[in-house]
């Protein structure tokens, strides 16, 4: 098979949806944020909210890449099909490592997430247009930094000391993280431009709001697998509610307005890879994180609604709201073409900062707190379709058809 013919259809017209196998590779990481959500709830300390932190990178880069990857091949055809499967299964791997990953998994971990990275970013760059050719040496130059990096997380994977291990793997992160910040620069071959990042911006935003609801879906399984295990009581199924409610809100907040908004503007912009690199790339990065973090918190709610309160389920709950609220304030700011950030974020990240303040100084149980975070959370999801949609609800009544 010609390796062009392993390209999708670059045509305006052509279908650039997301494809059955896309959601099915999927599948895999939802298992890989369970993975994490367990493992920093298992790991309540400053280390362990590092060590969480670098799998979760790492778990986002595996993923992230790969979009781009089948941004530009076709998921139909046998022998992408082939190649995604591969990484699905080197995905398993990476994912069923994560509670040994600073421990006896480490080695297994890393070999697996370098293995998936080189490999996927070298077969893409055959598959465009061969290696150091064309369009095809931005990926060759992406491959470059993954061999770079790879040789330091083999190095921390072999690493008995998990403090070594975490040194090593933030080495290895930091030149992953300067890649597109520096458009892949390599001596002697120059850098990368955003004519060989050209995709499809609908796919590429259809593909991260499809992560996004992995993170969300994960929160209702915590949430449903720990409330079938407690005794109904009215504290339990306040908090199950509560949690429910933060869900649904936040799911809300994404997609009511910033989704469809960032979908439409990146697949009209000029330089949509530009546009990618900021607002899905990096700028997805604190959305999902801080939907991972807030399910340890309703997971900490649901089994202990009373009682004293934990300085982790502050941080948790505090934090894991912070990084969603100012994750999707930048990225709206970014998609939403006057490059404003949303007044209902702005205030919710205040409020937010006020409700750990008053945290840490009243007291309050657990559940109390949980609920108030889940307030802020309607709040902001209303006052922004207030916002947009007041406006557009008049205009509608004053220029629908009389009957």
């Amino acid at each position: 098979m010609p390796r062009h013919s392993l390209l999708r259809d670059d045509r305006a017209q052509a279908d650039h949806s997301v494809s059955p196998l896309e959601l099915f590779f999927d599948l895999v990481f939802v298992f890989a944020v369970t993975q994490l959500s367990h493992y920093l709830l298992a790991h309540h300390t400053v280390i362990g909210a590092l060590q969480t932190l670098v799998m979760f990178m790492a778990v986002w880069w595996a993923w992230i890449y790969t979009a781009w990857a089948t941004n530009w091949l076709d998921p139909a055809l046998a022998a992408v099909r082939l190649a995604l499967i591969i990484i699905m299964a080197l995905s398993m791997v990476l994912s069923s490592a994560i509670p040994g990953a600073f421990g006896p998994y480490g080695l297994a971990f890393a070999i697996a997430y370098v293995t998936i990275q080189v490999g996927r970013t070298l077969y893409t760059a055959w598959a465009r247009e061969g290696v150091f050719h064309g369009t095809s040496t931005n990926m060759a130059r992406a491959t470059l930094y993954f061999i770079a990096s790879g040789v330091l997380w083999i190095a921390g994977g072999l690493e008995s000391d998990p403090a070594g291990r975490l040194i090593w793997w933030i080495a290895a992160l930091a030149i992953e993280m300067a890649g597109p910040l520096t458009f892949f620069y390599v001596p002697g071959i120059g850098r990368s431009t955003f004519a060989e990042w050209n995709i499809s911006g609908a796919h590429m935003a259809e593909r991260c709001g499809l992560f996004i609801i992995i993170a969300l879906g994960e929160g209702i399984i915590v949430t449903g697998a720990t409330f079938a295990q407690l005794e109904p009581s009215t504290s339990t199924m306040l908090a199950f509610l509560s949690a429910f409610l933060a869900s649904v809100a936040m799911w809300w907040i994404y997609f009511d307005v910033g989704a469809e908004r960032g979908s439409d503007l990146i697949e009209h912009d000029g330089r949509p890879g530009s546009l990618a690199r900021k607002a899905y790339t990096y700028g997805h990065i604190p959305i999902v994180a801080g939907v991972i973090v807030l399910a340890v918190s309703d997971e900490q709610v649901l089994t202990h609604p009373s009682g004293h309160l934990e300085p982790f389920f502050v941080a948790a709950l505090i934090a894991g709201a912070m990084l969603f609220v100012g994750g999707t304030m930048y990225f709206k700011r970014l998609t939403n073409g006057q490059n404003f950030f949303p007044l209902s974020h702005v205030a919710g990240l205040v409020l937010f900062a006020l409700l750990g303040s008053w945290a840490v100084f009243s007291h309050p149980e657990p559940l109390a707190l949980h609920m108030a975070a889940t307030g802020l959370f309607i709040v902001i999801a209303i006052w922004e379709w207030g916002s947009f949609h007041g406006g557009w609800i008049e205009r509608w009544a004053r220029v629908r058809p009389k009957h």
